[in-house]
C-alpha cells in the first residue's frame, strides 16, 4: 500500500492541494485505466449528455474528480433552481417558527428551536410567523401530552385572552381531540381522541374554502367548509393550550410523517439539497458494492452488507471526495432524517439481530474519518432526534414493526463506541429525552392498533360478591365462558409476546449503555451513564415544580424496568465472574453510601432530619465506626449555607423574562413539549410580571473526607475504587460484612431505581388500575342490565328497548376496554414487572436491616427507602392483582415478617425524625393488621419485637399522633367486641360500596396473640396502664366534646330559613370526631375486657378514679345519644352526605360493650363497686340505659305513648350483628340497675350544698390537701392530679392527700 495514498485519504483538508507533479500514474496498485473506470463506474455522467464508450471517453483521474463531481453535482441544481421558484399564495419568512415576540396571549414555554411549546396559564395561545392566503396547505402537529387543546388556524385579526382561544372566534377554526369536537365560535362532534404520541395534520384548502384534519394520516373528514376568503384574509397555524399541556410543531423543517398529495407544507423543502444528497449516496452505496480486481485488472459487484473499512487508498480518496461535499448536507434535520436515517434503516430490513450488520459499524467509522469532528457530532446528534421522534410518533400497529424498526438501528449506532460514548456525554440526557426509548405508549384507539385482530375474543370477570368484588373462587364456570376466557387469555399472551420483542431492544439499548469494558477510548460508557443519570434523578428530585424539566411517570415506569433487567443482567454476570460477590437476589445498598458523601443525595431529607445536621451531631459516631473525619470549618459552611441564599444564587435568579431566555434552572431538556430537542429556554408572558421564578440553582455537594466531586467530575476510581481506596464504600462500619457485594457502580444505579421509584413511579402504577376498575363497573353494570332484560315484562317493549341499547353500550364498551387491559396488563402489570417490584421490595428491606445495624448512622439513611419498601408493598398488594397475586411470589412470606419487623420497630424510632416519614410508617402498620395474612406476619416477628411494638402503641396519647395507633389497637380487638363484628356498619350496607380493598372495609381479624400481650404489659406496668388509660379518657372527652359542638352548628345552620350549604370540610372533621370517638369507646372496652383490674381492683393506685371518669364519660355519652328528639337524633335524620357513619348503633353499642364488662361478667366485688360508682355520678338516667332496647320511660311509667311514627333505636333490632347470649346480659344489666337504683334513691341522705365539693359540685367534700388544707372530693382531686400537682384554689404545689370527714356538729 502506498504511503502516499492512505496519508491522502486520512485528511480532508489537504488532500486536493497536492500538485499533479506529486502524483504517481498508479494509487495504491491500481493502474489509470483501471482507476478510470472504477471512478467512470462510481460517477457515471448523468443522462442528459450521450454517454462515450469506455474506448473513446477521457480518462478520469482524481486530480480531475474534483470538477467531475462539482460538474455533476451542480447539473443536478441546474435543473431544481427551474422548479424552486416561488410559490405564491403564501406571505412571512421561508423559516416557519412559533411567532415569540407579538403573535401570543398567555404564558407559555417556547424550545429554542421555536417549533415545541408548552402551555404555562389557563389557557395560552400562540401562533405562527407565516400565513397563507391562496393554495393548498398543510402542516402537522407532534402531541405530546393528550389534554385540553384546540389546533388549527386563524387571522390576524382573531383576538385571544385567557379563556377564549382558537376556535372561538368568528375566523379561527380548530380541531379538539380531548373532547371530540370542532370550535368555530359553536362547537360540534368531530373526529377521534388523540393520545400523546399521534399526529395530527392541518390541512387548509383557500381555493374550495375547506379545512380539514387527519389523525395519524387517516382523514377525519371536512371539518369546515366556507371558510371566509379573499383580500385581506389569510390564515396562521395557531394552537391553543391549557396549563402543563405540550406540543411539536412540523411546519416542513423536517419531512412530514404524512404528506398529503395536492398540499404544499409551509416551509419549502431543501429540494435542491435533497437531490444532491441522494445523489452523493447513490455515489457511496456503488462504492461499498464494488470491488476493484487488480489481478484481473476489472470491476466486481459484491454485496455491500460485508464492505469493510480496511484503508484501500483508491476507495478512501474516491470516499474522500463525495464526503466533502456530503459531509456539510449531513449537518441539516431534513437531509438527516429523509437521506441518512432511511439509508440505515434499509440496511436493517432484511432482519435478523442487530449483530449481523456490521455494515452499520463500518460506516459510522467513515463518519469519524472522513468528516470533521463538528460535522459528526451533529449529524449523530439530529440522526438521533429524527430516531426519537419517528420512535414517540409511530402509530401502533399489531407487531410494533414500526417500534422494532427504530429501535434496532438505534442500538446499531450505540453499538460503535466513539459514537456512544459522544452520544452519552452529551446528547441522550443533555439535548435528547432518552428515556423515551425505553416507553411503550399504550394505544387509546384499540381497532386502529389492531388489537381486535390480535385478541378476537374479549373476556371480563362477569361473577361478583355481594362488595362488587369479583369472586375469587370461580364457581362453575360455564362452558362457554371458559372457552371465551381461554381464547382471551390466548390473544394477550400473543400481545405480550410482541410488546417482549420491544422491551429485549430497549434492554439492549441500555446494556450497551451500561458497557463497562470500552476502555479503550477513555471513559467506560458505564461512568458517563452514572453521572448523567444521577443529574437525572436530580433534576426530577428538585425540580417538583417545574414542568419542563419532569420526566413524565409513564416514561419513568419503563424506565424502571429496562432498568431493573439491564444491571440484574450484569449483577448475575459479575458473580459467575466472582463467585465470592452477592447475587442479584440478595442485593441491597451499603449503609456507608449514605453517610460518605461519594453519592449525592441533593436535598432529600435522611431519616434523622438534615445532612448538615447530622454532620454536627453524629461527628464522633462517624469518626468512631465508620473512620470519617469532618472538617469543622466545612460544618459551619453547610450550616451557613442551609440559613441564607448567598449572594451568586440571588444574581443567578434575577435574570430577564419576557422572551428573553431563561438560563440555569430551565436549560434543560424540556419534556413535554418538543418531542427531542426542546430546551424550554424561552418564556413567553405577556404579564408584565412572570408567574415563574427559577429555584435556587442546585448547591454543589458537601465535602466528606478525601475528595467529594461533582457529579459530573467523577472518574472510575471514584467509584469502582482502587488498591486500598474503597470507591463509594468508603467507611464500612464494623457491623457491615466485609464482603464484596458487587461492583460499586451497580450499587450507584440501583440506589437511583429506588429513588425513581420514590419520585414518580409508585404514582403511575396506581393510576393505571382506573382501567381494571372501568372494566369492573361496566361488568357489573352490564350484568345487571342483563337481569332486568330478563325481568322485563313483555307488554312494556319500549323499556326493553332502552335496555338492551344499554347492554350494547356496555358489551361495546367492554370489549373496548377489555383489550386496552391486556395491553395494559402486558406492559405495566405483567408478572415479570410484578417480580421487578417485589425485588425492588426486597432490595429496600434488606438495605434497611443493614442501615439499622449501624446504630446512630442509621439516621443518614434517605427516608425514600423507607417510603418505597411501604409503597412498593401497597403496590404488589393493590395493583397487580386479581391478574397476579402476591401469594404465588417466591419467598413471600418471610418477605411479609422482615416488613413487619421494619414497620414495628421503626414507627416510634427515635432516630426517625420527619413527622411525614412516621405518619406513614403508622398508616403502613395500621393497614398492615387489617389483612389477616399481614397480620399473621406481625405475629410471627419475634416475641421481643412484638412486645416492644405493643408498649410504643400503648404510651400515652399526649404529645403525639394519636389517632393512628388508637386505630391499630382497634383492628387488633375488632371481631371480638360487644357487637363488632361487623365490616360495614348495618345502615351502610344499602349504600353504593366504595373501594372494597380499603383497609377499614376488611372482615375483622383480631389477634389474640398480640391482645395477650397488651393484657400483660397493663397488668405488670401499673404506671404505664394509669398514664395510658387517662390519656385515652381525655381524649375520648375532647373528641366527644368537639363532635356535639359541631352538630350543634350543623343543626343551627339547617334549621335557617334561607338555604345555606354546611362546608364540607366541617361535615368531614364532624364525622372524624365521631369515629375517633367510637375507636377510643372500642379501646376502653378492650381494655376492661382483658384487664378489668385496672378499674376494679381498688388496691392500684388509680383504679378507682379511672373508674369514676369511665362512669362520668359513659353517662355523658348516653345521656346525649338517647335523649327523646334530641340533637344526635336531628342531624342523623338529616342524612349529610360525609356524616354517613354517624349513627346510633355504632356507639351506642360499644358504650353498652363496657357496661356489660364491668357490671355482668365480673366478679361479685367488681359489679357492686361499677354499680356503685355508675349510680352515684350525677349524670346517671335509667332511662339512657332503657332506651338500649328500645323501651322508654314514658311507657315503663304508663304515661302517653310516644308517636308511632318515630321509630326507636333498639338491640333488638340487629340480630344479625348482636347474638342472643348478648341480649340477653343487657336485659340482665338493666334488671340489675333498675332494682340498684331503687334501693340508692331509698338510701340517700340529702346533702347540704357547703358539703359539696366546690369543683363538681356533685359529691360530698372528702379529701384535704397538704399543705395548704383546701377541700374537694376525691375524684376531682385524683384526676386533677393526674396532670397537674397545683392546687386548684392557690396554686400551691400539693404534696400530699389526706381523707376528710366532716366532724359531728356539736
Amino acid at each position: 500500500m502506498s504511503s502516499k495514498g492512505s496519508s491522502t485519504a486520512l485528511s480532508r483538508r489537504n488532500y486536493r492541494l497536492a500538485p499533479d507533479t506529486d502524483k504517481p500514474k498508479v494509487a495504491g496498485i491500481v493502474n489509470e485505466k483501471l482507476l478510470s473506470d472504477y471512478l467512470y463506474h462510481v460517477f457515471p455522467p448523468s443522462n442528459k449528455h450521450s454517454v462515450p464508450s469506455a474506448a473513446f471517453r477521457k480518462t478520469l483521474t482524481f486530480q480531475d474528480l474534483g470538477a467531475h463531481l462539482e460538474r455533476l453535482l451542480s447539473e443536478g441544481e441546474a435543473a431544481e433552481d427551474t422548479r424552486d421558484q416561488v410559490i405564491d399564495g403564501r406571505l412571512g419568512p421561508p423559516t416557519v417558527v412559533l411567532d415569540h415576540t407579538s403573535g401570543f396571549e398567555g404564558l407559555l414555554f417556547v424550545d429554542d428551536d421555536l417549533l415545541g411549546v408548552i402551555g404555562h396559564s389557563n389557557f395560552s395561545s400562540i401562533r405562527a410567523t407565516t400565513c397563507v392566503f391562496k393554495g393548498k396547505w398543510v402542516y402537522e402537529v407532534l402531541i405530546s401530552s393528550q389534554g385540553l387543546m384546540q389546533i388549527g388556524w386563524c387571522t390576524l385579526n382573531c383576538r385571544f385572552n385567557q379563556e377564549e382561544g382558537v376556535g372561538d372566534t368568528p375566523d379561527s377554526y380548530a380541531y379538539d381531540g380531548n373532547r371530540v369536537r370542532k370550535w368555530n365560535v359553536t362547537t360540534t362532534n368531530y373526529g377521534k381522541s388523540w393520545a400523546a404520541g399521534d399526529i395530527v395534520s392541518c390541512l387548509i384548502d383557500l381555493d374550495e374554502g375547506t379545512i380539514t384534519f387527519c389523525l395519524n394520516g387517516q382523514s377525519l373528514g371536512t371539518a369546515f367548509s366556507n371558510i371566509k376568503t379573499g383580500p385581506g384574509i389569510a390564515y396562521f397555524p395557531a394552537i391553543s393550550l391549557s396549563f402543563k399541556e405540550s406540543v411539536a410543531f412540523n411546519f416542513g423543517s423536517r419531512p412530514l410523517r404524512y404528506p398529503v398529495e395536492g398540499y404544499l407544507p409551509l416551509q419549502n423543502p431543501p429540494t435542491a439539497d435533497l437531490v444532491k444528497a441522494n445523489r452523493l449516496l447513490g455515489y457511496i452505496k456503488t462504492v461499498l458494492s464494488t470491488t476493484i480486481d487488480t489481478q484481473e485488472g476489472k470491476l466486481l459487484e459484491k454485496d455491500s452488507s460485508g464492505w469493510q473499512l480496511q484503508g484501500e487508498p483508491t476507495v478512501l480518496v474516491t470516499l474522500a471526495h463525495i464526503f466533502n461535499y456530503f459531509a456539510p448536507l449531513m449537518c441539516k434535520v431534513y437531509l438527516v432524517e429523509d437521506v441518512l436515517m432511511n439509508f440505515l434503516l434499509s440496511i436493517l430490513e432484511g432482519g435478523g439481530s442487530v449483530e449481523e450488520h456490521p455494515l452499520i459499524q463500518q460506516l459510522l467509522d467513515l463518519f469519524w474519518l472522513l468528516m470533521e469532528d463538528h460535522e459528526v457530532n451533529e449529524c449523530l446528534k439530529q440522526l438521533m432526534m429524527s430516531l426519537l421522534r419517528a420512535y414517540r410518533f409511530s402509530p401502533i400497529i399489531p407487531d410494533l414493526g414500526f417500534q422494532i424498526h427504530y429501535l434496532r438501528l438505534t442500538a446499531a449506532i450505540l453499538r460503535h463506541e466513539k459514537s456512544r460514548k459522544y452520544l452519552l456525554s452529551n446528547v441522550l440526557f443533555d439535548v435528547l429525552r432518552s428515556v423515551v426509548f425505553f416507553y411503550i405508549k399504550t394505544p387509546l384507539r384499540v381497532k386502529e392498533a389492531g388489537l381486535e385482530e390480535l385478541i378476537p375474543t374479549t373476556w371480563w370477570p362477569t361473577r361478583f360478591d355481594k362488595e362488587g368484588r369479583d369472586e375469587r373462587e370461580p364457581r362453575e364456570e360455564s362452558a362457554e365462558e371458559r372457552l371465551r376466557r381461554r381464547a382471551y387469555e390466548r390473544g394477550c399472551q400473543r400481545l405480550k409476546k410482541r410488546i417482549e420483542v420491544v422491551e429485549e431492544l430497549q434492554v439492549q439499548i441500555l446494556r450497551l449503555m451500561l458497557n463497562n469494558k470500552d476502555k479503550g477510548t477513555g471513559e467506560a460508557s458505564r461512568y458517563i451513564f452514572l453521572n448523567k443519570f444521577r443529574k437525572f434523578l436530580q433534576e426530577n428530585a428538585s425540580n417538583r415544580g417545574n414542568p419542563t424539566v419532569l420526566c413524565p411517570p409513564e416514561y419513568m415506569v419503563c424506565f424502571l424496568h429496562r432498568l431493573i433487567t439491564a444491571i440484574r443482567g450484569y449483577w448475575d454476570e459479575g458473580k459467575r465472574k466472582s463467585p465470592g460477590t452477592v447475587s442479584s437476589e440478595e442485593a441491597y445498598v451499603p449503609p456507608q453510601l449514605f453517610y460518605n458523601g461519594k453519592v449525592d443525595y441533593f436535598d432529600l431529607q435522611r431519616l434523622g432530619g438534615l445532612l448538615s445536621h447530622l454532620k454536627k451531631t453524629l461527628k464522633d459516631d462517624l469518626a468512631s465506626k465508620a473512620n470519617i473525619i469532618i472538617d469543622p470549618s466545612e460544618i459551619q459552611a453547610t450550616s451557613m449555607d442551609d440559613l441564607d441564599e448567598d449572594e451568586e444564587s440571588g444574581a443567578a435568579q434575577q435574570r430577564p423574562f419576557g422572551a428573553a431566555a431563561m438560563g440555569g434552572a430551565l436549560a434543560r431538556p424540556s419534556w413535554l413539549s418538543s418531542p427531542t430537542l426542546g430546551r424550554a429556554n424561552r418564556f413567553l408572558s405577556t404579564a408584565t410580571v412572570s408567574l415563574m421564578t427559577p429555584r435556587r440553582p442546585l448547591a454543589p455537594p458537601e465535602k466528606v473526607k478525601v475528595r467529594t466531586l461533582a457529579v459530573e467530575q467523577r472518574t472510575e476510581e471514584d467509584i469502582e475504587g482502587s488498591h486500598g481506596n474503597d470507591g463509594l464504600l468508603l467507611g464500612r462500619p464494623l457491623e457491615e460484612p466485609d464482603q464484596p457485594i458487587t461492583e460499586k457502580s451497580l450499587l450507584e444505579i440501583l440506589d437511583g431505581i429506588v429513588m425513581m421509584y420514590n419520585l414518580s413511579v409508585h404514582q403511575q402504577l396506581g393510576k393505571m388500575v382506573v382501567v381494571s376498575d372501568d372494566v369492573h363497573e361496566y361488568a357489573v353494570a352490564l350484568k345487571d342490565t342483563e337481569e332486568k332484560i330478563a325481568r322485563c315484562p313483555s307488554r312494556r317493549p319500549d323499556i326493553l328497548e332502552e335496555l338492551q341499547k344499554s347492554q350494547k353500550v356496555f358489551s361495546e364498551k367492554l370489549n373496548h376496554l377489555s383489550r386496552r387491559l391486556a395491553w395494559i396488563n402486558a406492559t405495566i402489570y405483567s408478572k415479570e414487572k410484578m417480580l421487578d417490584v417485589y425485588w425492588l421490595l426486597r432490595v429496600c428491606i434488606r438495605t434497611i436491616e443493614h442501615a439499622d445495624n449501624t446504630g446512630s448512622l442509621f439516621a443518614f439513611a434517605p427516608e425514600f427507602y423507607l417510603n418505597v419498601a411501604m409503597n412498593s408493598y401497597s403496590a404488589l398488594k393493590n395493583y397487580f392483582s386479581p391478574s397476579n397475586s402476591m401469594e404465588e411470589l417466591p419467598g413471600y412470606e418471610d418477605t411479609l415478617t422482615q416488613l413487619a419487623a421494619i414497620l414495628a420497630k421503626h414507627f416510634a424510632d427515635p432516630r426517625i425524625v420527619g413527622t411525614d416519614i412516621k405518619d406513614s410508617l403508622m398508616q403502613a402498620l395500621a393497614s398492615y393488621v387489617c389483612y389477616p395474612q399481614s397480620l399473621r406476619a406481625v405475629e410471627r416477628i419475634p416475641e421481643e419485637q412484638r412486645v416492644a411494638m405493643m408498649r410504643n402503641l400503648l404510651a400515652p396519647y399526649e404529645q403525639r399522633p394519636w389517632a393512628q395507633t388508637n386505630w391499630i389497637l382497634v383492628r387488633l380487638w375488632r371481631g371480638c367486641g360487644f357487637g363488632y363484628r361487623y365490616t360495614r356498619l348495618p345502615h351502610l350496607l344499602k349504600t353504593k360500596p366504595e373501594d372494597a380493598n380499603l383497609p377499614s372495609l376488611q372482615k375483622p381479624c383480631p389477634s389474640l396473640l398480640l391482645q395477650r400481650h397488651m393484657a400483660e404489659l397493663l397488668s405488670q406496668d401499673k404506671d404505664m396502664a394509669a398514664s395510658f388509660l387517662n390519656s385515652v379518657l381525655n381524649q375520648l372527652n375532647w373528641a366527644f366534646s368537639e363532635f356535639i359542638g359541631m352538630i350543634q352548628e350543623i343543626q343551627q345552620a339547617a334549621e335557617r330559613p334561607e338555604r345555606n350549604f354546611v362546608d364540607t370540610r366541617q361535615l368531614k372533621v364532624c364525622a372524624t370526631c365521631f369515629d375517633l370517638s367510637v375507636s377510643l369507646l372500642r379501646v376502653l372496652e378492650m381494655t376492661v375486657t382483658l384487664v378489668p383490674e385496672i378499674f376494679l381492683d381498688w388496691t392500684r393506685p388509680s383504679a378507682e378514679l379511672l373508674l369514676r371518669r369511665l362512669a362520668q364519660l359513659l353517662n355523658q355519652v348516653l345521656n346525649r345519644v338517647t335523649a327523646e328528639r334530641n340533637l344526635f337524633d336531628r342531624v342523623v335524620n338529616l342524612r349529610l352526605p360525609g356524616l354517613e357513619s354517624v349513627d346510633h348503633y355504632p356507639i351506642l353499642v360499644a358504650v353498652t360493650g363496657i357496661l356489660v364488662r364491668i357490671l355482668v361478667d365480673s366478679d361479685r366485688q367488681g359489679v357492686s363497686r361499677a354499680a356503685a360508682v355508675l349510680l352515684s355520678d350525677p349524670c346517671f338516667q335509667l332511662h339512657s340505659i332503657q332506651h338500649l332496647l328500645g323501651k322508654s320511660e314514658t311507657a315503663t311509667g304508663g304515661g302517653p305513648p310516644p308517636p308511632s311514627d318515630r321509630k326507636h333505636f333498639s338491640l333488638h333490632a340487629y340480630t344479625d350483628y348482636i347474638s342472643a347470649e348478648e341480649e340477653q346480659k343487657v336485659e340482665q344489666m338493666l334488671t340489675f340497675l333498675t332494682e340498684e337504683s331503687k334501693q340508692a334513691a331509698a338510701s340517700a341522705a340529702p346533702t347540704s350544698e357547703e358539703d359539696l365539693c366546690p369543683i363538681c359540685y356533685a359529691h360530698p367534700i372528702s379529701a384535704i390537701f397538704k399543705p395548704c388544707s383546701h377541700k374537694s372530693c376525691k375524684a376531682c382531686i385524683n384526676q386533677h392530679l393526674m396532670n397537674n400537682k397545683d392546687c386548684f384554689f392557690c396554686k400551691a404545689t400539693i404534696t400530699g392527700v389526706e381523707d376528710y370527714s366532716k366532724p359531728a356538729s356539736s
